[in-house]
């Protein structure tokens, strides 16, 4: 169903130090606005598909490919953030028979626990759904996998992290859950980033999210972010406009077997002009899904309404959030960060 008010979307990490103080910040500051609400994967999680992509560097059944051992991964501005190191299967393995160690279900069971006392509780307002946040099977393929391997090792982890889902909710209430999967290396794919691209990376991409999306239980609240990366607080492609997303987006919808309640966008600060929004005219988002841009960065309330404004322009805009999780930014930054979401959430309000 359709918010009646504007949303407050958080994408999902949060520098706080427990579930607990992210569901009451949040909460307290923008409760009004919500329709889900993350427990800010805290701790390990806050590295993103890092938290399942060091695992892989002691599975017994990878190793680093000699052929192919890295690639050097430059944001924008060409400033080098990371050395990816690439593994493959060793030989005589069957992917198939992999064990991933992947534990996304254990600790959202263990914060939905906190989250229903505190519903019950009213602190959380009623209605609001616990989110959970899963990076995508191609994150950590085209991350840490060596080219060649990428589609055995996104066959065969897709079953497991569906698996991890699954197992949610069968922990969770489904009118208490929602799922949204993170796509991030497919936008940066889809932007020829990788030093290696494969000829059917669209098809790849495309049934990987139809996939994954069509396995979450139909009752269940789902939906997608997508990101352009932000490893050190820079996007790793500053996007020419919202075109790679819509043509990502309107590829993905009419393979859908089951409704999706929202997209997330993101929006560069530096964007708030047309030519970036025009795009979004050409989206073809289903019936009963909302879109939230991303379009919130941190002390800059008049560029937050600027953007916004822009955007209206040529999209029905139904919620407000940050262009990515908030896990690597200063934990003092977050009262204003929530600020922001809440005053800008009442001026699209207000603005009708």
């Amino acid at each position: 169903m359709k918010a009646n008010r504007p949303i407050v979307h958080l994408v999902g990490s949060v520098p706080l130090k427990s579930s607990e103080s992210v569901f009451r910040a949040v909460s307290d500051v923008a409760g009004p606005y919500l329709a889900r609400l993350p427990d800010g994967e805290t701790d390990a999680r806050a590295i993103w598909a890092g938290y399942v992509g060091r695992r892989l560097d002691i599975n017994p059944a990878l190793e680093v490919d000699p052929e192919f051992p890295h690639f050097d991964w430059h944001q924008h501005d060409g400033k080098l953030v990371a050395r990816m190191r690439q593994l493959r299967f060793k030989a005589g393995v069957d992917p198939q028979s992999v064990k991933f160690e992947i534990d996304y279900a254990p600790p959202a069971i263990e914060s939905f626990a906190k989250f229903d006392a505190l519903q019950r509780q009213g602190i959380i307002p009623a209605g609001v759904r616990f989110q959970v946040a899963i990076p995508t099977p191609i994150a950590l393929a085209y991350n840490s996998i060596t080219p060649r391997d990428q589609d055995a090792f996104i066959a065969a982890y897709e079953k497991q992290i569906i698996g991890e889902v699954l197992e949610i909710a069968a922990a969770v209430p489904h009118d208490k859950l929602s799922i949204q999967w993170d796509v991030c290396q497919e936008v940066l794919v889809w932007e020829n980033t990788y030093p290696v691209r494969p000829a059917h990376y669209k098809e790849q991409i495309l049934s990987e999210l139809q996939r994954l999306g069509d396995a979450i239980p139909a009752d269940v609240d789902f939906g997608y972010h997508l990101c352009y990366g932000s490893p050190q607080g820079e996007h790793l492609v500053m996007p020419k406009d919202a075109g790679v997303m819509v043509e990502i987006l309107d590829g993905l919808f009419p393979r859908l077997h089951r409704k999706v309640q929202f997209v997330h966008l993101p929006v560069p600060q530096d964007r708030s002009d047309d030519a970036f929004f025009a795009p979004l005219e050409k989206l073809n988002l289903p019936e009963g899904c909302d879109l939230y841009l991303g379009l919130i960065h941190y002390r800059d309330e008049a560029g937050d309404r600027r953007r916004l404004d822009v955007a209206r322009r040529h999209v029905r805009v139904d919620g407000v959030s940050c262009e990515c999780g908030w896990g690597r930014s200063d934990p003092a930054q977050v009262p204003d960060l929530l600020a922001a979401h809440s005053m800008l959430a009442g001026y699209l309000e207000t603005a009708g």
